[in-house]
């Protein structure tokens, strides 16, 4: 019976029952009895039984990739698939689960995937938004609600966090990592893995979280989703993989392989990386799993001819699932017993598989997330995840300027222009990616004005233009509302399809005719203040000396609107930071703030140097800015010892910083680090470590950072992690701007 046709009809049908007799307690959590479990359930098992563990097909609610094929019921009876991609649903996953347990000839369980990147039901800010607070004790809290969201709905492991670096804006998946920094890329991987998988993987609401894309998919050449990637060694290194370690340190159980290639290996068949570095020098024993056709694509990458070919050279690399090319199942079965494909490399795979529905504790109960239905209802959108998602949106959020003090308004203004095509648009609260999430979820920023105001505020509403269009039409009204208006309010940015996976842009402009609009609203001179929803870096400096107040808001969530208002209105001061540099025009791009300097830095009075002739060299926004509703004040660093010794690296270092201003206030204190002499170049500084510290007007306090070895060292010239003897110097402020200093030394032996 094929299995769309069938599901939702017969999914409420017998109560959940084990095939009888019901397989042993297996004791999740305890190695020795994994190992005996999935030993004895090997032995078992036939070729194209232990092959369909690594077959993974599209299933019902798949909203990724090309189309493709899914399975059907007699598959799972046949053994022939071990996971569903993007299903979901506690009827409809319980339903398929019986199949499995019942019909099958081991009564294998099933593993549902689901792509739960920034919530399920309940959407969170975009991941690059979440990053922009640099709280990653929030980040791992909008997962925990993700995940127990999620495993409400039958779904027991994500395809998230994405952990790549990005330094290239063009790249629309930019929106769903942490942005260009490997320091703070790190830290909201560990939280977002802890988040998903809880802390016991045997508890009904953990998923099985997934660091992706191993390895280096953020460094594609142009911006260009799926391109290559040229990174040398001691860059893969230092910057793309780390947040991969942290990830793998913090437990995550699955993780996903990239599109691209690195220096001619496809990842896909990338042995060296996946099996060496991965599981070899980082000992990590989880579940491997191909991005979408990521198997079959060998061929169009040119090192596979055939369908058995790619294969081969997936299974070698150490791709454990293949999603949705069908090889695995199909293609490798002859090439096996041939003698093509060693058993060894079918066993390991097959092996991570059953790891993972033990680790789940799938053979114990594997209708653990879908028997009971009520909690489905119970566990969705509740106000509980409401208010996280709305903490998390205010945290989000990044004030770039405020010139004027044109912000916070107030609730006393008589007439509030509202203008540009984001003001009631519930998709560009959303973004992409949203789960099951729906707009009509969404509270965008019109709405919330209006409950928020109420009758004491005139609202005069103005589209003025659509996202992306070259329709000018709407200028007039825009300009007129703004005219009645004591202040004006625009709504500007992206559609959230302008974002995400394939979706790149050449241009970091304001799409269509909206920066024609901000401008002729700012002529009126009415106080203008700017919120941008979108998903990448905007360059906006034409509004630089125009508009006097920008808030980056990101696509915020099904929250988004009341948190920008809360923000706008000062019931919350603005407390975000940038954690990507914004350019001035897409033409500087790739620009980061860990950069190494050139024999020939930038220099006001020389022109033979790294710059410009067009622009400042500069960016229109550094890494790690983000203004608020009052100033800090930061006295210089000092340093617990001047001179360590090599073999005692510990240091501590300490800055205290002051509320200056006249409100309470929120501030993320910034240490960056630079090592000024050493045997290979290296960034002119680093970031290494950060606090959000709340602070009442006149308050001051004292912030301590911990460094150590791995914030010190470097990889030399023979790509051996050591720290070299000499001085460093060590920065603290808020942002990468950060001018207060103080160095110390390390000693030679």
């Amino acid at each position: 019976m094929p299995l769309l046709s069938a599901l939702l009809a017969t999914a409420l049908a017998a109560p959940v029952a084990w095939a009888d007799p019901p397989p042993p307690k297996t004791s999740a959590g305890d190695p020795a009895a994994e190992k005996a479990y999935v030993d004895a359930l090997m032995a078992k098992m036939t070729l194209a039984e232990k092959l369909g563990q690594l077959n993974q097909p599209p299933g019902v609610g798949n909203n990724t990739g090309p189309a493709a094929m899914a399975g059907s019921e007699d598959q799972v009876r046949r053994g022939e698939i071990g996971s569903w991609l993007g299903t979901h649903g506690a009827a409809l996953t319980c339903r398929l689960q019986r199949i499995a347990i019942e019909e099958s000839r081991l009564g294998i369980p099933l593993l549902f995937a689901y792509d739960v990147i920034h919530g399920m039901r309940t959407v969170f800010p975009v991941p690059l938004g979440e990053a922009s607070s640099f709280d990653p004790d929030e980040a791992r809290n909008a997962a925990r609600v993700a995940a127990v969201e999620a495993t409400a709905h039958g779904v027991h492991w994500t395809y998230a966090p994405m952990v790549d670096i990005a330094r290239d804006p063009r790249w629309g998946r930019i929106v769903e990592g942490a942005g260009e920094d490997p320091y703070l890329g790190s830290a909201f991987a560990a939280a977002r893995v802890q988040g998903f998988q809880g802390e016991d993987l045997a508890a009904p609401d953990t998923l099985l979280a997934t660091a992706k894309h191993f390895v280096g998919y953020g460094a594609a050449e142009g911006g260009r989703d799926y391109n290559i990637a040229e990174i040398p060694e001691r860059t893969l290194r230092e910057v793309y993989l780390p947040p991969f370690k942290a990830a793998v340190d913090a437990g995550a159980q699955s993780v996903m392989a990239a599109f691209n290639e690195i220096s001619g290996v496809p990842m896909h068949a990338h042995q060296p990386l996946i099996e060496g570095v991965l599981r070899g020098d980082w000992g990590w024993d989880g579940l491997l799993v191909s991005d979408y056709t990521g198997v079959l694509e060998l061929m169009e990458h040119g090192v596979a001819a055939t369908r058995e070919d790619a294969g081969r050279l997936g299974l070698r690399a150490g791709v454990d699932v293949d999603m949705v090319s069908n090889i695995y199942l199909k293609d490798l079965p002859v090439a096996a017993q041939a003698g093509r494909v060693p058993m060894a490399e079918v066993d390991a795979s097959v092996r991570r598989v059953l790891n993972a529905k033990f680790r789940l504790g799938l053979f114990d109960d594997p209708y653990r997330y879908c028997k009971d239905s009520a909690r489905q209802e119970a566990m969705t959108l509740t106000p509980e995840h409401r208010a996280a998602a709305r903490r998390m949106a205010q945290k989000s959020m990044v004030l770039l300027k405020n010139e004027g003090d044109v912000l916070p308004l107030s609730k006393s203004l008589g007439t509030l222009a509202v203008i540009g095509p984001l003001a009631d648009e519930p998709w560009g609260m959303l973004g992409n990616w949203v789960g099951i999430g729906r707009p009509a979820d969404a509270v965008t920023p019109l709405a919330a004005l209006k409950e928020a105001l109420g009758e004491r505020t005139r609202l005069v509403v103005a589209k003025g233009a659509d996202i992306d269009s070259a329709d000018t039409s709407g200028f007039d009204k825009a300009v007129r509302a703004a005219r009645e208006a004591d202040a004006v309010l625009m709504f500007l940015g992206e559609h959230p399809e302008m974002s995400a996976e394939a979706n790149n842009r050449t241009s970091l402009d304001l799409p269509g005719v909206q920066q024609q609009l901000a401008l002729a609203v700012a002529a009126t001179g009415k106080p203008v203040v700017v919120v941008l929803l979108n998903g990448r870096p905007l360059s906006t400096g034409a509004l630089q000396g125009r508009v006097p107040a920008i808030l980056e808001a990101w696509f915020p969530g099904v929250e988004g609107g009341n948190a920008i208002v809360d923000l706008l209105f000062g019931d919350v001061g603005p407390s975000g930071k940038l954690p990507v540099t914004v350019p001035r025009n897409v033409g500087q791009v790739p620009i980061y703030h860990a950069h190494r300097n050139t024999g020939r830095p930038p220099a006001k009075d020389n022109k033979y140097t790294s710059k410009y002739i067009d622009v400042p060299w500069t960016p229109l926004y550094p890494f790690g800015h983000g203004l608020g509703y009052t100033t800090f004040g930061y006295d210089a660093p000092t340093v617990s010892r001047a001179t360590l010794a090599p073999n005692d690296l510990a240091q501590q270092v300490s800055v205290r910083v002051t509320n200056t201003g006249q409100r309470a206030g929120t501030e993320v204190v910034q240490l960056y680090l630079r090592d000024d002499v050493a045997s290979v170049t290296r960034p002119v500084r680093e970031l290494r470590g950060f606090r959000r510290v709340e602070l009442q007007p006149g308050e001051s306090r004292t912030v301590m950072f911990e460094l150590g070895f791995e914030d010190l060292a470097l990889y030399d010239a023979d790509m051996r992690r050591v720290v070299e003897p000499g001085t460093f110097t060590v920065f603290a402020g808020g942002s990468s701007e950060a001018e207060q200093s103080v160095a110390f030394k390390v000693v030679a032996r």
